[in-house]
C-alpha cells in the first residue's frame, strides 16, 4: 500500500515511449469514467450550497485525473499495457472486402438462426394448443 501512495505523489514517467498508444487510451478512458462520474456528483449535488455543487466535484475531478495518470505510470500496470500494444502490434487485420464478407456470414447465420427458433416455437405451440383442445375434448 505504501507503495502505490509513494507512487501517486512522483512526477517522472515510467518507460516514457513504449506502450504509448495503450497508455493514452486507457488514460482516456479512466478520464471520461471519473469526469461522468463528477459530472453526475454535481447534478446530484444542484440544489445544494457553491460547495457542493462546483468545488467538490472539480477538485474530485482533478484528483481523479491525476491518480488515473499516475496509474498508467506505475511499473507494474505500465508493463502490462506496454505488453497489450506489443501484442497488438502482432495481430493480422482484415481487409475491408474480407471485414465485410464476415459482417455479413454473422449477420445471415443470426437471421437464419432467429427464423429456425421462431419456426421451434411456432411448431411446439401449435403442439401444445391442439393437445389441449385434444385433453378438454376429452376429460372436459
Amino acid at each position: 500500500m505504501a507503495a502505490i501512495v509513494q507512487e501517486m505523489f512522483r512526477f517522472g514517467l515510467y518507460k516514457r515511449n513504449q506502450g504509448r498508444v495503450a497508455r493514452q487510451v486507457t488514460f482516456g478512458a479512466l478520464a471520461v469514467i471519473v469526469t461522468l462520474g463528477c459530472w453526475r456528483l454535481s447534478e446530484f449535488f444542484a440544489d445544494r450550497t457553491v460547495y457542493l455543487h462546483y468545488l467538490m466535484p472539480i477538485a474530485l475531478l482533478l484528483m481523479g485525473l491525476w491518480v488515473s495518470f499516475r496509474l498508467v505510470q506505475m511499473p507494474a500496470f505500465a508493463d502490462f499495457l506496454i505488453s497489450v500494444e506489443g501484442e497488438m502490434n502482432k495481430v493480422s487485420w482484415p481487409s475491408r472486402g474480407e471485414l465485410f464478407r464476415a459482417s455479413l456470414v454473422v449477420i445471415l447465420v443470426i437471421f437464419f438462426l432467429a427464423g429456425l427458433l421462431f419456426a421451434y416455437d411456432f411448431v411446439l405451440r401449435e403442439a401444445l394448443r391442439f393437445l389441449k383442445t385434444v385433453i378438454t375434448g376429452i376429460f372436459g
